[in-house]
């Protein structure tokens, strides 16, 4: 790699330049920023307007930009290549820039570490990099949650620089994102200290320091009105409530985990201050859980699955004539098994081993989830042999436009349509069968009031308005 040692390097920037109208980068372009604190950063300048003035903003990540008004000078950083100096032995000093120092111009980075020894910055710390290439940059280092190791974010959506692609790094100024981050941290050092040795309310923990014994004082007032309550079903509820620490004391609470670091955040339970408040707060909060979980009603058929699955399948057999149990070989696969003590829906990919819990309510609902399954199948399974699409103009759907509307004859003889819409950041399609029902309308204008109980123009786009005067969609659909 390079022979100078980062260690005892500095770097000095030479060619600072006054912000303002008459000099301002190109649009895009990567910088050393001065504050008018005095601080320093980076970023990539993005105008206003039509970028004649100094006024706009430099990126330097998702949602984490400089305005203008805030930066006293600019300095390039991505027209250097310091390979040349970096590749000469004993060299701890390099100018970037003008070769002359005028006046207080001039200002020198040093203090650089290096990934390879191991060297972190801290997370949301925003460096000056050299890259291996040679070459200057920036990033706000972002840290990995579950391995060592990150990357340096330096545009929009999460752009970044590979922590391998860095040959050395040294802080710049610490900014508000920084500063929160470091706030968090102290935060979680003190929060970590207290917990040490938490202390316990003897009022709010009078049953002792396991959380079942507070579900099972919960689950005998339950029981006196659901007879089948468990305590599987009420922590069926999520999240599910435990004894943790906090600022150095047990609390009952549920934990999440932090979308910054991983770490677990708990949140302490506040309606009451005893123990046995908390109990009653468990009843209600399981309530609603343990009601919908009669298995005399979630099982109305019993525990073979095949009862379930056959009613199912008879259902949408009626419009989707075309369907054979074959199709359903490789599509979710059901089970009725026995989780924690009772009986639970079950569900897997084909292709897979492992069975998940299948939160319904009750049988039909597991029937109608089942039905919708077995419908899309069908679909899939049945060929489009031809399409046509009505011609439209521009068309907002709460806030999505319409971009694809198609009708499509099948193989089988039946048919079905696309929807797609979608704004300029997202977007989805939806496929629906026409039913038979539709094709036993007297006339074409029957027919679309029939399809549009599927597909209604208030929720797809279009409607009777602009269906029924379209002829060659009269004679697509066979009327």
């Amino acid at each position: 790699m390079f022979n100078v040692d980062y260690k005892n390097l500095r770097l000095s920037f030479n060619d600072f330049r006054e912000f303002n109208d008459k000099d301002i980068p190109q649009y895009g372009e990567y910088c050393l920023v001065e504050l008018k604190t005095g601080d320093y950063t980076a970023g990539g300048w993005h105008p206003s307007g039509n970028g004649d003035t100094a006024t706009g903003y430099f990126l330097r990540g998702t949602a984490d930009t400089v305005n203008s008004e805030d930066v006293a000078r600019w300095h390039p950083l991505d027209r250097y290549d310091l390979t040349k100096s970096l590749e000469e032995e004993g060299i701890n000093w390099i100018d970037i820039g003008r070769d002359e120092e005028e006046g207080d111009r001039n200002v020198q980075f040093e203090g650089f570490k290096s990934i390879l020894d191991r060297k972190y910055p801290k997370n949301e710390q925003f460096c000056l990099l050299i890259m291996k290439d040679g070459s200057l940059a920036a990033g706000r280092w972002n840290k990995w949650k579950r391995k060592a190791g990150g990357e340096f974010v330096y545009s929009s959506a999460m752009s970044s620089y590979s922590s391998n692609k860095v040959w050395a790094w040294t802080p710049l100024s610490v900014d508000e994102f920084f500063a929160m981050e470091l706030e968090r941290e102290k935060e979680r050092k003190l929060e970590k200290k207290l917990n040490k040795n938490p202390v316990a309310d003897p009022e709010l923990f009078k049953y002792g320091m396991d959380i079942n014994v507070y579900y099972e004082k919960a689950l005998e007032k339950l029981l006196k009105e659901f007879d089948w309550a468990t305590i599987t079903m009420m922590k069926k509820v999520t999240p599910v409530w435990q004894i943790a620490a906090l600022k150095g004391k047990y609390v009952f609470g549920y934990i999440e985990k932090s979308y910054y670091d991983d770490s677990d955040i708990v949140n302490p339970w506040t309606e009451g201050s005893t123990a046995d408040e908390f109990i009653d707060y468990l009843c209600k909060y399981t309530h609603n859980m343990v009601e919908q979980s009669n298995p005399k009603g979630k099982f109305k058929f019993g525990t073979d699955i095949n009862v379930y699955l056959e009613k199912a399948f008879n259902n949408v057999k009626k419009d989707y004539h075309w369907l054979d149990k074959n199709m359903l070989k490789k599509t979710f696969q059901y089970d009725i098994q026995k989780v924690d003590g009772d009986f639970e829906f079950v569900i897997r990919n084909w292709n897979e081993k492992k069975f998940f819990v299948y939160n319904v309510e009750s049988a039909e609902q597991f029937i109608e989830r089942v039905e919708e399954n077995y419908k899309s199948t069908a679909l899939m399974a049945n060929e489009r042999v031809s399409s046509y699409e009505p011609k439209f103009g521009h068309i907002e759907i709460h806030g999505w436009n319409l971009e694809s509307y198609v009708f499509h004859k099948l193989k089988s003889g039946d048919y079905m349509v696309s929807v797609t819409a979608g704004d300029r950041v997202t977007g989805g399609s939806r496929d629906f069968f026409i039913t038979p029902y539709c094709f036993e309308a007297k006339d074409y204008e029957e027919f679309l009031d029939r399809y549009l109980e599927i597909v209604p123009d208030y929720s797809f786009g279009l409607g009777k308005d602009e269906l029924l005067p379209d002829k060659d969609l009269k004679k697509f659909l066979g009327y």
